[in-house]
């Protein structure tokens, strides 16, 4: 199984089975550097040329000896079990850390890496992974996810891009033919691909900065109603061959909008030329905002490691001083947006059309899902929105037991604090 960093905006649904967590475990590679060994680990990535580009990396590092393992299947379980061990890596990527790991002591305070640099990193990617006032991970890279549209689809009909959830739904009933749909928001409605981003579309949050429910408003219930509606409407594209992270829907023109990853976009433009442009999720309300949702794998030290010093300095090397790398990482196997914002602006693959879109879109209107958002908070949220989009339960009611399990989730995880 081959894992894309699209995996890293996903909904908390597992990435693949769980495999043995030994050091033996994963391809290999090593620098031969002076001084002591160091076992990085990635996530498998499904775009090709970045396992060789990872080793590359490590084998210019001299002051260490870096071993880079590949490591396949459910690499979230594989870390967190790894972290209890002292057979686990030294540095790793990880898709967080995860609060239960900070609160843990299992990941080590990086914060002085960040001296003279951190109002250069993107803020809403080096958002969670910040408790307590210090940062625990180096973002890598940056993904965001964005509502594509056809242009000529669009004109053809007399339908500007949408700029409200008022117009997004009118405009995919507008564009809904016998042939075509108006919208594809994947193939369960949008429940699993939107997640939080309609309640910071209307002005909301999941977490507030004080650590209380971000969504207890009637805002809350008005804009998942607008899902219901496109759904209600029939101009949700349902059943596709493929589901909402591959753009064939979008591209083949069984629908005049999708929502969708920047890592498409280069798909996009192949088939499309210039004929797509790229919006965040409408604001919905007097008090809305335009959102999208940013993501970014980090890179961690452990707590066990034996070598916590050597392997800051490594990390400091290539994902804080490493500027080329971070700009080859992010855009020579894929397309990402690098974590560094001076970088983002002069990458010339970001500078123009809808690239340079996406990424002011994403600097403008991005948010990130706190560390007090948790795993079981996401759940409960996630199932409450597939009633409301597929079985038309009331919104109103279904947020209210969301509201109550998410309180007690936030007592949980602060108690622990």
């Amino acid at each position: 199984m081959t894992i894309s960093r699209r995996a890293l905006l996903g909904t908390g649904a597992a990435l693949g089975l769980l495999t043995a967590c030994g050091s033996n475990t994963g391809r290999e590679g090593g620098s031969g550097g002076k001084g002591p060994r160091l076992a990085q680990w990635y996530h498998q990535y499904g775009e090709p040329g970045t396992e060789q580009a990872v080793k590359r990396y490590a084998a210019a590092y001299r002051k260490a000896d870096v071993r880079v393992q590949w490591r396949p299947g459910n690499y979230d379980e594989q870390t967190a079990a790894a972290l209890l061990t002292d057979s686990g890596p030294d540095v790793f990527e990880v898709n967080g850390p995860s609060l239960d790991q900070i609160q843990g002591g299992q990941v080590v305070d990086l914060t002085d890496l960040f001296d003279g640099v951190r109002d250069d990193f993107n803020p809403v990617a080096l958002a969670p992974k910040t408790y307590d006032g210090k940062i625990w991970a180096i973002p890598q890279v940056l993904d965001t996810h964005l509502l594509y549209y056809r242009k000529s689809l669009l004109a053809d009909a007399g339908v500007r891009a949408p700029r409200s959830m008022d117009e997004l739904v009118d405009a995919a009933k507008a564009l809904t033919t016998k042939k075509v749909k108006g919208l594809f928001l994947g193939n369960d409605g949008g429940a699993g691909a939107l997640g939080m981003t309609p309640l910071y579309a209307a002005g909301l949050s999941s977490v507030t900065e004080d650590g209380e429910v971000g969504f207890d408003d009637p805002a809350a219930a008005r804009v998942l109603g607008r899902l219901r509606q496109l759904y209600a409407d029939k101009s949700l594209l349902l059943g596709a061959p493929a589901d909402w992270s591959d753009p064939s829907a979008f591209t083949q023109e069984l629908t005049a909008m999708q929502w969708c990853g920047l890592w498409a976009l280069p798909a996009v433009r192949e088939k499309l030329g210039d004929d797509f442009g790229v919006l965040p999720l409408p604001a919905d309300g007097p008090h809305g905002r335009p959102a999208l949702p940013v993501g970014a794998y980090g890179a961690a030290v452990s707590a066990r490691s034996g070598h916590k010093k050597e392997a800051k300095d490594f990390l400091k090397w290539l994902w804080i001083d490493g500027t080329r790398h971070q700009e080859d990482f992010a855009l020579s196997y894929g397309f990402h947006i690098p974590a560094r914002l001076s970088l983002a602006k002069k990458a010339d693959k970001l500078t123009k059309g809808p690239a340079a879109d996406a990424v002011r879109h994403a600097t403008e209107h991005g948010y990130a899902e706190p560390l007090l958002w948790t795993p079981a908070s996401r759940t409960a949220y996630q199932d409450a929105l597939s009633r409301v989009i597929k079985s038309g339960a009331n919104p109103e009611s279904e947020l209210r037991s969301v509201v109550r399990e998410v309180r007690a989730e936030l007592a949980r995880v602060k108690k622990k604090s």
